[in-house]
């Protein structure tokens, strides 16, 4: 009995699914808590924007879904560097993603990347204007390394389980 719920578990994409995300938010909940005076609203958005609902190909994904979140809050940091952000900056900054993100041959994850740089530029802050957009790129930076972190981790587990409960993957 024990084993074939076991079995059924480590088989559902949709209850693995369910699992990262509950284990992403919690630990992105419990450090917004933990450190209210910092904007880590964003380090909840990146863990579930990191973390993939694909099966077979989640572990792939979501080091995709990292470099397009790394590749959309470098740029944006670039362009808050070069020049306030505004209209025209924030374009310069979809181009320069865009590009980016074709250059590391990641155009699949180009709209996560784009997303991760309006979240940066375009966001009223809460904290010091000039500093803000440097927390928000660490906020996205530490969500996107624990969203992989989880990935990887259960990807670890429940491939040790399938071997352990016989399954052929």
């Amino acid at each position: 009995m024990l084993t074939a719920m076991l079995r059924a578990y480590v088989t559902s994409p949709l209850l693995i699914y369910i699992t990262r995300c509950i284990l992403g938010f919690s630990v992105g909940y419990k450090l917004y808590m933990s450190l209210p005076e910092h904007e880590l609203m964003w380090t909840m958005i990146s863990i579930i924007l990191v973390i993939s609902p694909e099966g077979k190909d989640s572990r792939r994904l979501s080091i995709e879904r990292f470099k397009s979140n790394m590749v959309g809050s470098a740029v944006a940091l670039a362009c808050i560097l070069m020049h306030e952000p505004n209209f025209y900056v924030i374009l310069v900054g979809i181009i320069l993603t865009i590009i980016t993100c074709y250059l590391f041959n990641i155009m699949n994850m180009a709209r996560v990347a784009l997303v991760t740089l309006l979240i940066v530029l375009v966001q009223p802050h809460t904290t010091q204007a000039e500093l803000a957009p440097i927390f928000r790129f660490a906020s996205v930076t530490i969500g996107c390394l624990i969203g992989l972190l989880i990935t990887i981790f259960t990807s670890m587990i429940l491939r040790y389980a399938k071997r352990k409960l016989q399954i052929v993957q």
